[in-house]
C-alpha cells in the first residue's frame, strides 16, 4: 500500500476538521483575535523581550508588575495589595505602602503557560505582533481528529479496545464536534488556544503512554502539555500504571521473576519518562524567575482582574470555590422562555453532560480493561485543580475546563465496550447540534448569553 492509502482515514479526518472549524470560524479566520497573548509573547521573544510592549497589548487577563520608587530612593518590583496597605515585592517580602514615593511604571507579562507561544514563533515571524492566532488555533484543532483516531487504533492494537473503525470515527466526531472543543476551536484567543493545544498534547501523551512504549516522548508531551495547561501535569498516573502493568507480564519481571527484577524493569521507563519533564520544568522555572523573581510564579497573582481582592483573601485555589465549580460543571442548565431568543445561557456556561450528553454512558461500561482505573484516576487528578480554582471559566458556552480531561473521558467510552447503537449515536448527534449552536453564537450573538452572576448567587459567586 502507498503512504496515502495507509493514512487515508487520518488525512480525511484532518481535512474534515479543518473545513468544519474554518467554516464555523468564518470571518474570524482572516484576522487576529481580540486576545492574541501568545502571538504577542512570541513577537516579544523575537525582539529579545520577556515583557509585552504596552502599546501592543490587547485583550484581558494581563499580569502587571509595578516598579515603585521608595522614600529612600531605591526601587522595587511587585504589586500593591487590595486587602492590606502593603506592597508585595516580587520574589518575596512586603513593604508598607507609606514608603512608596511613586509608582514609576507597569510592566506587562503573559501569565499563561507559554508553550503555545513557542508554536506561534513562525506566526510572529511572518506577521509580527499582528499575526493570526485564529488560523493557528483552527489548524491545531484539525489535527486533533487524526490524533484521536490514532489513539483509538493504538488501544485496539494493544488489546485494550474492540471498537471497529466505524465506531472509532464516531468517537472522533464526538470529541471534535460533540464537546466544548467545537466552540473553543473557532475562537483564537489566549484561553481557547491553550485548551486546543492542550487537547492535542494530551492525545500525543496518551499515544506514547499506552503500554509505556515511548517513555521519552511521553515525558516530553506531558512536560509540554503542562507548559500549556498546568492541570495536565496530573496526567502522569496513566504512564506510571501502564509501565507497571507491562512489566508484570514481560521481561525479567514476568511470571516467575522476583519483585526486585520487576521494580528495576519498571524504573527504567520511568526514569526515561522523567528526564524530559525535568528539563522542561527547569526551563519554565528560569523563565518564571526572570520575570517575577520566583521559580514557581507564572504570573497569575499579578493578574489585573476583578477578582484581585478575592484572590488575595482566599487564594488562587481553595475549598471555598469547590461548590461553585461543581455546580457549573454538573448542574448548570440553560433557561428557556416563550419569547425571543427563547434560550438564555449563563456566562458560567452549561453543565458538562448538557453539552456532551453521551457521557451518561460512562456510568454503564460493558467491560473494564486494564486502562479503566488508571484513566479514571487520571481524570480525577486533572479535574481537581480547576474544581478548586478561583475562576469557573467565565465567560463561556460550556464548562471549558473539562477539555483538560475530556479526551480521557471519550477514551473511557471507547474502552468501555458499550455498543454505539441508536441511543448512543442519537446522544452524539445531539451533542454535535448543541455544540454547533455554541460555536456559531458564542462571542457573536450575545442575545443568548447572560452576564448576570448574581442570578446564581446562592451557589455561584464569580
Amino acid at each position: 500500500m502507498t503512504w496515502l492509502s495507509r493514512h487515508r482515514i487520518l488525512i480525511a479526518l484532518g481535512m474534515v476538521g479543518f473545513v468544519v472549524f474554518s467554516a464555523v470560524s468564518g470571518s474570524r479566520l482572516f484576522g487576529q483575535s481580540p486576545d492574541p497573548h501568545f502571538v504577542l509573547l512570541a513577537d516579544a521573544w523575537l525582539h529579545g523581550r520577556l515583557d509585552i510592549d504596552s502599546k501592543k497589548k490587547r485583550g484581558d487577563d494581563w499580569a502587571a508588575v509595578e516598579t515603585a520608587q521608595l522614600d529612600d530612593g531605591s526601587r522595587v518590583r511587585g504589586r500593591k495589595l487590595h486587602t492590606r496597605p502593603v506592597f508585595a515585592v516580587a520574589g518575596g517580602g512586603e513593604i508598607a505602602v507609606r514608603r512608596i514615593k511613586r509608582v514609576e511604571k507597569k510592566t506587562y507579562y503573559v501569565s499563561f503557560p507559554p508553550f503555545p507561544a513557542v508554536l506561534m514563533l513562525p506566526v510572529a515571524a511572518l506577521g509580527g505582533h499582528r499575526g493570526n492566532d485564529v488560523l493557528f488555533t483552527v489548524m491545531c484543532a484539525a489535527l486533533i481528529l487524526p490524533l484521536f483516531f490514532a489513539v483509538l487504533r493504538r488501544t485496539r492494537a494493544a488489546g485494550l479496545s474492540e471498537r471497529s473503525t466505524g465506531e472509532d470515527i464516531w468517537l472522533v466526531l464526538t470529541l471534535a464536534f460533540g464537546t466544548v472543543l467545537f466552540y473553543s476551536a473557532v475562537q483564537g484567543r489566549v484561553w481557547y488556544t491553550a485548551h486546543v493545544v492542550g487537547v492535542a498534547l494530551t492525545l500525543c501523551y496518551v499515544l506514547c503512554a499506552i503500554e509505556a512504549k515511548r517513555p521519552v516522548l511521553a515525558g516530553l508531551c506531558l512536560g509540554l502539555a503542562t507548559m500549556t495547561r498546568v492541570p495536565l501535569a496530573f496526567m502522569f498516573p496513566l504512564f506510571v500504571f501502564e509501565a507497571w502493568r507491562v512489566t508484570a507480564d514481560s521481561g525479567p519481571a514476568g511470571p516467575g521473576g522476583d519483585r526486585g527484577s520487576r521494580v528495576r524493569a519498571f524504573a527504567k521507563p520511568c526514569v526515561a519518562f522523567l528526564i524530559p519533564i525535568a528539563a522542561i520544568a527547569a526551563i519554565a522555572m528560569l523563565h518564571n524567575h526572570a520575570r517575577f523573581g520566583d521559580v514557581l510564579e507564572f504570573g497569575h497573582r499579578y493578574l489585573e482582574v476583578r477578582q484581585k481582592r478575592q484572590i488575595e483573601m482566599t487564594g488562587l485555589f481553595s475549598y471555598q470555590y469547590l461548590s461553585r465549580n461543581l455546580a457549573v460543571a454538573s448542574a448548570l442548565l440553560p433557561d428557556f422562555t416563550t419569547t425571543a431568543p427563547y434560550i438564555s445561557i449563563s456566562g458560567h456556561g452549561m453543565a458538562l453532560w448538557v453539552t456532551t450528553p453521551i457521557v451518561f454512558l460512562l456510568l454503564w461500561p460493558r467491560c473494564k480493561t486494564p486502562l479503566h482505573r488508571p484513566l479514571w484516576l487520571t481524570v480525577a487528578l486533572v479535574a481537581l485543580p480547576t474544581l478548586l480554582y478561583q475562576n469557573s471559566g467565565w465567560f463561556q458556552f460550556g464548562y471549558r475546563f473539562s477539555l483538560d480531561y475530556m479526551p480521557l473521558l471519550v477514551l473511557l467510552l471507547a474502552i468501555g465496550g458499550r455498543p454505539l447503537g441508536r441511543v448512543a449515536r442519537a446522544l452524539i448527534i445531539a451533542g454535535i447540534i448543541i455544540n454547533l449552536f455554541g460555536a456559531i453564537t458564542f462571542a457573536r450573538d450575545y442575545r443568548y448569553y447572560r452576564v448576570d452572576p448574581g442570578t446564581y448567587s446562592a451557589v455561584i459567586k464569580h
